[in-house]
């Protein structure tokens, strides 16, 4: 499949006369065509904040300072922000976390769908017609008496489903969401998830899912970028990335995971991330690492493949067998 969106070597700090803070320090991945790819790590890995600076929307003290985003091949930091507004929401749109912040309170869900329509030549009638079409799509019911209420008149799932319906008016190839399920009971989530995974076989597009939570990634995702302090350090198709992690930390994610067993002993990865305004020298994993060695501490490593489309960012990742007979050892 083809490439539609290339980051390479990204650099997103924030910067203030205080501190510089690297929240997206050379960041560097590919989406294919049709695919579902996922950043996942903790809180403050830089996900959001990679999201952000590919629709180019990251403010001051926010800025990119080097690398490239190329969407179809077209470098996306050479625009100026009004050739931007013509890729975001048309061709790249984004579903935010919290729907109820991300929505306008003071107009309609339908007043909502026809400012996404943007400047498409539509009639009111037939602005009306779609925005309908996008509520029953997304699966909200009775979508045309839905269409003239407000947020706050509709649920949190209903609420994520009409962000969603917004996101696709103007049919965008590429669709961001930050991490859309978080504020979602277990049920709603699941529905939400099996929208996004419909949606995306019908309309073909691309999907780029920024989460925490590996169950998620376990139903969506094709391929998966594992960050941690601004950095990624795995990138592997889901199937190996779970059964053959080949850094520390994506090990440590997934052994803090529940499995349903029996006596089940979940494995805590100690510690806490580093301060992204003072990193340390080597790897950011290894103040947390119980296999870092003097190398580690000093250098660190490049993001370098050991086998077809899995890459990692480990001086040892041949330590595969160790690191896993502790992880199943634990348990």
């Amino acid at each position: 499949m083809a490439d539609i969106l290339e980051v390479k070597n990204l650099k997103t700090y924030f910067i203030t006369k205080e501190m510089t803070v690297k929240a997206v320090d050379n960041v560097s991945f590919t989406i294919r065509q049709g695919e579902t790819f996922a950043l996942v790590g903790e809180s403050g890995c830089g996900k959001s904040a990679t999201c952000r600076s590919i629709l180019r929307l990251i403010h001051k003290p926010g800025k990119i300072v080097d690398g490239h985003i190329l969407y179809k091949g077209k470098e996306l930091t050479a625009l100026s922000q009004k050739e931007m507004r013509q890729i975001r929401g048309k061709e790249i749109a984004m579903i935010f976390q919290e729907p109820m912040t991300a929505l306008n309170p003071v107009l309609t869900i339908g007043e909502q769908i026809f400012e996404a329509f943007g400047d498409q030549k539509m009639s009111k009638k037939e602005k009306t017609e779609r925005a309908i079409e996008l509520l029953h799509m997304v699966g909200i019911p009775r979508p045309e008496t839905r269409i003239k209420e407000y947020p706050h008149q509709f649920s949190g799932g209903m609420r994520q489903r009409a962000m969603i319906a917004i996101a696709l008016a103007a049919k965008p190839q590429l669709l961001l969401a930050d991490e859309p399920t978080t504020a979602l009971d277990v049920t709603i989530q699941d529905q939400i998830i099996n929208l996004l995974n419909d949606l995306k076989a019908k309309l073909g597009m691309s999907i780029l899912l920024i989460t925490h939570d590996l169950g998620v990634v376990a139903q969506m995702c094709d391929r998966v970028a594992v960050m941690y302090a601004g950095h990624v350090v795995e990138i592997a198709d889901t199937l190996t990335l779970f059964s053959s992690p080949r850094h520390p930390y994506t090990y440590g994610l997934l052994s803090s995971l529940p499995t349903g067993h029996e006596k089940e002993r979940l494995i805590p990865i100690p510690g806490s991330p580093p301060d992204l305004a003072n990193p340390p020298q080597g790897c950011p994993f290894a103040p947390r690492c119980r296999f870092a060695e003097d190398r580690c501490r000093e250098e660190l490593p490049a993001l370098s493949e050991i086998s077809p489309d899995h890459l990692t960012r480990c001086h040892f990742p041949e330590k595969l067998s160790e690191v896993k007979s502790f992880v199943e050892g634990g348990r």
